[in-house]
């Protein structure tokens, strides 16, 4: 904690990296009503980022005790209204991209910055729009915070607010108070929480929970040979189709138990005929095929793969990586996204219930969902009967009609009888899906691809493996997915060319990656000299 009873040259610093919707215009006003009450001259102002996570908004604190500056004659502090690398002593960020983005600013520093940081992750735009996984890794940030810092303190608080019915910018507030580089007692920091008047009890209930995590956290930095300490509190949330550290564990010791009743005997299968590596893989297709389609789409994915393990238990390196790889890239085609699809998951109760939570709706509120779509002809051709699909892209009266129809999308709210039962009837399509136009022409691309990684395997592991790989280069729907289409035909004609080479595994890497690198398939055409 600083010192007061030393002269001041110079204020504290406190900058905040925040999102909006993260209350951190909150913490603000917090922090400058606290120092007010304690005699301080207090300023903060705020530079807002272009868009949520194109950019974030820097609060800036400076503090300044009124030690006799503010007496008849004596001029009061000039403070300032950004901060300057090099110069803040405290540093909070919300998330740990934003935390990144501090380091790079250059406002974190070895010798002066406490470094204040949540470990959980919103991923920016262009994480989640690469065509690879895009995804920074979340390890080096830690490093670099850890190198760049005087002391470095992290832990999930919004995990803390979560579990506290508060917002982020509580939890944070508590980590400053128990960080102890502000000069003020816990008791001050919370009376500022009392005085805002808003949320006082949800907000203190964070405000307590990361106050003592963060304490302790100090306390271990200053323990002795301390090399820093990072605590995780919570889960990693859990993705649609995939399944958490606990059930991977019971599923390897016992798999009936998580996958339930109906599932047992796909379970009990993948137990008994799958290596160890590739058990937890394999469970979760069985999962998101059924899901996705039914129990008997389960048993056509296992059968897919039975005959990739014969291979991989004949010419494998013992690492059953080829076999992981195409349960995984068998399971995604397998389920690709197509309306019957989307419609079925936005009108589950269990949506409604996360956004309810993740909204905070009261019990006397009323709760809208609008979803934003934008079908395309070829998109309702995929979902029909072969037969009528085929009709409807060779005919361009219809087809011109559905363009017209959608062309500046269509806006549906979920939460009305209307829009939920218009969403509902056509996730009700799903039986009908076996004979639809895409569905028999995406088996048919799935047979040719599993073909293709049994035929090489026996020749060159390396190269198969790489062949499922490439199945990612497929996403989306739409012109997306048409691009992808043909990125993938271009890398399969490829293979057809270099197979026979020593260098074949690497070749079609390095065209796998550079598929991945743009949406158009500029960076491939270039590799293929196209």
């Amino acid at each position: 904690m600083p010192n007061l009873n030393t002269p001041h040259n110079r204020p504290i610093t406190l900058a905040l990296l925040a999102m909006g919707g993260e209350g951190g215009g909150v913490l603000a006003d917090w922090a400058i009503d606290m120092a007010e009450h304690n005699g301080f001259f207090a300023q903060t102002t705020s530079v807002p980022g272009v868009a949520q996570r194109t950019g974030t908004t820097v609060y800036y604190l400076e503090f300044f005790p009124d030690d006799g500056a503010g007496k008849p004659g004596v001029h009061e502090p000039v403070l300032s209204t950004m901060a300057t690398p090099g110069e803040v002593d405290i540093v909070v960020a919300s998330e740990l991209m934003e935390a990144g983005r501090a380091i790079f600013r250059g406002f974190v520093t070895s010798d002066i910055t406490t470094f204040i940081t949540s470990t959980h992750r919103v991923y920016s735009m262009t994480e989640r729009t690469s065509m690879g996984d895009g995804r920074v890794d979340s390890e080096e940030i830690m490093k670099s915070a850890r190198a760049a810092a005087k002391k470095f303190i992290s832990a999930d608080f919004a995990k803390v607010a979560e579990e506290s019915g508060s917002v982020i910018s509580a939890a944070l507030f508590g980590a400053i108070a128990g960080s102890g580089a502000l000069p003020f007692p816990k008791e001050q920091f919370a009376a500022a929480i009392e005085r805002g008047g808003v949320g006082v009890k949800t907000s203190m209930a964070a405000f307590d929970k990361s106050y003592e995590i963060s304490k302790q956290i100090v306390t271990d930095l200053d323990k002795p040979a301390s090399a820093g300490v990072s605590i995780q509190i919570g889960k990693r949330p859990v993705e649609p189709g995939e399944i958490s550290a606990e059930e991977e564990l019971a599923i390897i010791k016992d798999p009936a138990s998580v996958v339930g009743a109906k599932l047992k005997s796909h379970a009990a299968q993948v137990k008994a005929d799958f290596p160890e590596p590739a058990r937890v893989m394999a469970i979760n297709g069985v999962k998101r095929t059924a899901d996705y389609q039914s129990l008997a789409y389960a048993d056509r994915y296992l059968s897919r793969l039975s005959k990739i393990r014969e291979v991989e238990a004949k010419f494998g390196n013992g690492t059953a990586q080829l076999l992981n790889e195409t349960a995984r890239y068998t399971a995604l085609w397998m389920t690709y996204e197509d309306t019957i699809r989307v419609a079925d998951l936005k009108t589950r109760r269990s949506r409604f219930q996360r956004v309810s939570t993740e909204a905070r709706i009261g019990a006397e509120q009323i709760m809208e969902v609008r979803e934003y779509l934008h079908p395309m002809s070829e998109e309702i051709a995929d979902t029909l009967p072969t037969p009528i699909g085929k009709w409807i892209l060779r005919t361009k009266p219809v087809t011109k009609t559905i363009e017209k129809i959608s062309e500046n999308g269509i806006i549906l709210n979920t939460a009305s009888i209307s829009g939920y039962c218009l969403l509902y009837f056509v996730a009700r399509l799903k039986p009908i899906r076996p004979r639809s136009l895409r569905f028999n022409l995406e088996q048919e691309r799935i047979e040719t691809w599993l073909a293709k990684i049994t035929e090489l395997a026996p020749i060159n592991y390396e190269l198969a493996c790489e062949i499922a790989e490439c199945a990612n280069v497929i996403k989306g729907y739409g012109e997306t997915h048409r691009n992808g289409w043909r990125n993938f035909t271009s890398i399969m004609v490829e293979v057809d060319k270099v197979s026979s080479n020593s260098d074949a595994a690497s070749r079609i890497k390095e065209l796998r990656i550079a598929a991945l690198a743009d949406e158009d398939g500029t960076k491939l055409r270039n590799y293929l000299n196209v």
